[in-house]
């Protein structure tokens, strides 16, 4: 059975902060978008399997190509949300600068990540560059933490560098979902298995190769 996701402007919306269970009892997969001019957006359609398939693990294949910088779609696997975002060319070049403020900075951790996230670019914790995927809960408790893109001052932190913020327990994360210091949350958060099935399409739940 497929569902739909439009891209909606994160900005208006409620925050998303209330966690796993209001993510789990949703009946459709949205999309969310940082930033303003995001008044008019396409629908973005993606395959997605039976409830009963996704619990069991099924791969759920994604549509990207009109996600833009500074954008999520968020889809659902293994009962999880999975985030896929673009990352703009500030973001990448901004990610380097702060392993000194991080716990894990080369994913050293191996539960995190696949090998061959770690392998490809323990920084950015991805097979494209511009593209992240996560999966959407706090390493703490599993709430579902705020995507806050923007490079700019914010309430919780004076010199943001855009990232993911949950302000159920005011743990931070940078735009590649490592973990900041000082915070409740003990880990990065997870990668789940992906791969690319073309410049356009990803595959959650199948390791490059074993498709």
């Amino acid at each position: 059975m497929a569902n739909e996701a439009v891209l909606d402007p994160a900005d208006g919306g409620e925050p998303e902060h209330k966690g796993r269970r209001r993510f789990l009892t949703a009946t459709t997969v949205a999309v969310g978008a940082v930033g303003a001019g995001f008044a008019a957006v396409p629908f973005i359609k993606s395959w997605n399997p039976s409830a009963r398939a996704q619990l069991a693990g099924a791969p759920v294949t994604v549509d990207i190509s009109a996600l833009q910088d500074g954008q999520r779609l968020i889809v659902e696997w293994r009962g999880q949300p999975i985030w896929i975002v673009r990352r703009s060319k500030a973001i990448l070049e901004a990610l380097p600068t702060l392993d000194a403020q991080l716990r894990d900075p080369n994913s050293e951790n191996a539960d995190q990540q696949p090998a061959y996230i770690r392998e490809q670019s323990p920084q950015l914790r991805s097979l494209k560059p511009e593209i992240s995927v996560l999966v959407g809960l706090c390493t703490h408790l599993g709430c579902s933490p705020e995507m806050v893109a923007e490079i700019r001052p914010a309430p919780f932190d004076p010199e943001w560098k855009g990232g993911y913020f949950c302000p159920c327990h005011k743990s931070k994360f940078d735009m590649a979902g490592r973990v900041y210091q000082g915070v409740p949350a003990p880990t990065n958060l997870v990668v789940p298995p992906h791969h690319f099935a073309d410049d356009n399409t990803v595959v959650i739940g199948v390791d490059p190769g074993a498709a």
